[in-house]
Formats: structure tokens, C-alpha cells, sequence
């Protein structure tokens, strides 16, 4: 079964680098001290605390598996890998939005760094795919679940 390839700007993988080492120090101790608080109660058969805990642990362990497994498939888009006038991923974009005549600022990152509320667009999603590979001036069709939405590329950073 071969792993799907995980697109991350140079942020984000130094992002999910920080998010991993934090989760095998900081949280790994933490969880242990409670597991170890909770043994201190007695009879762990019957114990809410050492449960919780130990369900925590699991969590915990499992994130550090999807960070790690995310990391060895990544590949890093530096800005030279991408044209400079035009739009791809880890590239900064202006578009108007022709239907509500306003101006949106979009990032281009790969679908693990995708945050909307800070204008951080997948790759993948219907508008970041849309975009690749356009240039500045080009107006692009989304199909989105309201319907087209109509964009004009006014700027490429």
C-alpha cells in the first residue's frame, strides 16, 4: 500500500516538527505523572482517574503516530519549486471575488496546514485547486455547493 505524499509549506512542517517534540516531552511526562497519581489511589480496576489517563496516553500516542507518519511522507515546497507569477502552493494570493465584489487574501498550503479563518486554502479544496497553476489577471469558476463562484487573480506574492 503506498502512503499518500503530504504537501507542507516549509512552516508547516517545522510547525508539525515543534507540535510532535512537544507531544514526546512535554505531554508524554505530563500523562505519565498521572497515570502514576492515579495508581496512588489503589485498586486501578475501579479507578476513574487511571482510566481517563490511560485513555489520554492512547490519544496522545496516536497523534505522535499521524504526526510522524505525516512527516516521513512530506514534501517540502520551497518558494523556488513554484514559478514565480504563478499560483501554487506556499504562494500568497490576492483574488477578487466578482459576485460579492471584495477582495480576498488566500494562502496556497497543502491540506494539513489548511486553516480558513486565517485565509489558509488547501491545495485540494475546490478554489486552492482551482487557482494552481493560474497567473495574475485570469478569472477562475469554482464549483463550490452554493454554486460558481466567479474569481479574478489580482495579485501573486
Amino acid at each position: 500500500m503506498s502512503e499518500k505524499e503530504v504537501i507542507l509549506t516549509k512552516e508547516g512542517y517545522e510547525e508539525l516538527e515543534k507540535q510532535l517534540e512537544y507531544l514526546k516531552t512535554v505531554k508524554r511526562y505530563e500523562i505519565s505523572e498521572q497515570i502514576k497519581q492515579a495508581r496512588a489511589f489503589g485498586d486501578i480496576s475501579e479507578n476513574a482517574e487511571y482510566d481517563e489517563a490511560k485513555n489520554e496516553q492512547a490519544r496522545i500516542e496516536n497523534e505522535i503516530l499521524v504526526i510522524e507518519n505525516k512527516l516521513r511522507h512530506a514534501k517540502v515546497v520551497s518558494q523556488s519549486d513554484v514559478k514565480k507569477n504563478v499560483v501554487g502552493v506556499g504562494k500568497k494570493v490576492v483574488v477578487h471575488d466578482i459576485e460579492e465584489n471584495e477582495d480576498l487574501e488566500l494562502i496556497i498550503v497543502g491540506s494539513t496546514e489548511a486553516d480558513p479563518k486565517l485565509g489558509k486554502v488547501s491545495n485540494e479544496s475546490p478554489i486552492g485547486a482551482a487557482l494552481i497553476g493560474k497567473k495574475k489577471g485570469q478569472e477562475v469558476e469554482v464549483e463550490a455547493p452554493a454554486g460558481i463562484i466567479k474569481f479574478k487573480i489580482l495579485k501573486i506574492g
